[in-house]
């Protein structure tokens, strides 16, 4: 989903902005090609915007005639905007789709055929083939993929070794992530072993997470799927530890940043999440770098795979196009430039050393970017270790079609459970599969 946030991943969040020049596709006055893009870091991000506007800056010199003008709206995606905002018109000529969104986009044609010019994107074919996959259809290119992550689960080293539990060790089950989320929260009274949501599309989308880890699947022919032993277990476990072991706090959190912003503090000791989540902790939030880690999702049938994509505004030039594709390049694709300047991310003091992003696979890219990434590390990386090993060989899944509708709806399971001691989870689940089929069933 992503992020949801899809959150900020690497070194640059998401930007969904509706603005006056949004889509622009003229030239002004003295006959420059203006393109718009997304993704400029908030004002109170400094480091991060000075280093977006110097990127901005080394691009207009090296491509006389063109000019970038930036948006900086954060957060940076809103689920319940982003279709209206896309389909008045108001999206830069560059903009980011998350995954969920790519067949909806390309099916309503507001995104650009970029097939004929994605070798302006130098190392395009180095992007993994099931990733650029997502944005192709009928043999045509929508979009530049730039991110590609699988969900795994977040824990705070330091809670651990207070409880007694070993952070070398991290739980590998459903239900040792119970017991170690009781012992966490027996250190006493603000303590939360277990972070969950229960709204703002998030409590949906972490269901789908927890689904998948258990090997059940959202929707199948056409069909909602989840009302099954999987879902069941998915509810019934964040039940009965809320309500049992009083394990999950009392609050319930709605947006995406409120359980990134409730790691951070020190007090909760897991959550899932895929590695940017350990990166917006520390470097948005301000958590310790040594307090976290992260290791494969529990139970590992499978885990939800997601990501994003640049695609092009439909109204843009010929050169806009041009000048657009030779951006996502530059700033989101070339080792050494950009997002990928490790070295300045690092002297930013950026948590430089995630392994948040695989989206180039083991492709030469893919093979320099791990390198950089590793020799700039300005977080533990030995922390990461158990998420490099415990991914290996867990199969993706794909968000499902109509997931953040879905998802809405499965919001009010994800709260009932967190809410209401006597929740009934069969009759959530059936009510939500009822809804969902009424919505899958849309054309």
């Amino acid at each position: 989903m992503k992020p949801r946030n899809l959150a900020i991943l690497l070194t640059t969040g998401l930007a969904f902005t509706a603005t006056a020049c949004g889509g622009d596709t003229g030239s002004d006055a003295g006959g420059d090609t203006t393109i718009t893009v997304a993704c400029q870091p908030a004002k109170t991000a400094p480091k991060l915007r000075k280093a977006w506007n110097d990127d901005v800056a080394t691009f207009e010199k090296a491509h006389p005639g063109v000019k970038v003008k930036s948006t900086d709206q954060q957060p940076c995606f809103d689920p319940k905007t982003f279709a209206a905002k896309l389909a008045g018109g108001q999206m830069e000529t560059v903009f980011v789709v998350p995954v969920t969104n790519y067949a909806d986009v390309i099916a309503k044609k507001q995104a650009k055929d970029i097939t004929s010019s994605v070798g302006l994107v130098k190392n395009y074919e180095d992007i993994e083939q099931d990733v650029r996959d997502m944005v192709t259809e009928g043999g045509k290119v929508y979009g530049i993929p730039n991110v590609s992550y699988t969900v795994g689960l977040v824990y705070n080293r330091s809670l651990f070794t207070k409880a007694g539990l070993d952070p070398d060790s991290p739980p590998r089950t459903w239900d040792e992530v119970r017991t170690a989320a009781k012992k966490i929260a027996d250190l006493g009274d603000g303590y939360v072993g277990y972070g969950e949501y229960g709204g703002g599309n998030t409590g949906g989308w972490h269901f789908a997470q927890a689904l998948f880890s258990r090997g059940g699947e959202m929707v199948q022919g056409g069909k909602a799927a989840f009302n099954s032993p999987e879902g069941k277990a998915v509810l019934q476990t964040l039940h009965d530890m809320r309500w049992t072991d009083h394990s999950t706090g009392s609050k319930v959190l709605i947006g995406w940043e409120s359980l990134m912003q409730q790691m951070a503090a020190g007090k909760t000791g897991m959550m899932l999440g895929a590695p940017d989540v350990v990166s917006d902790v520390i470097q948005k939030f301000q958590g310790r770098p040594e307090d976290y880690g992260i290791t494969g999702i529990p139970d590992g049938k499978a885990s939800l795979t997601g990501g994003e994509a640049y695609m092009i505004n439909p109204k843009a030039s010929a050169a806009q196009t041009k000048a657009a594709l030779q951006w996502i390049d530059f700033e989101f694709n070339t080792p050494g430039k950009g997002r990928f300047d490790f070295a300045r991310g690092k002297a930013n003091g950026e948590a430089v050393g995630v392994p948040n992003n695989d989206y180039m696979g083991d492709s030469a890219t893919g093979k320099a970017l791990a390198e950089q990434r590793k020799a700039n590390a300005a977080l533990p990386v030995a922390n990461y270790e158990p998420y490099a090993t415990g991914t290996a060989g867990i199969a993706p899944r794909l968000e499902p079609a109509k997931a953040q509708e879905l998802y809405a709806v499965l919001d009010v399971a994800m709260s009932a459970v967190l809410t209401r001691e006597d929740a009934d989870v069969d009759r959530l689940l059936a009510d939500a599969e009822s809804k969902a089929n009424s919505i899958l069933a849309r054309s």
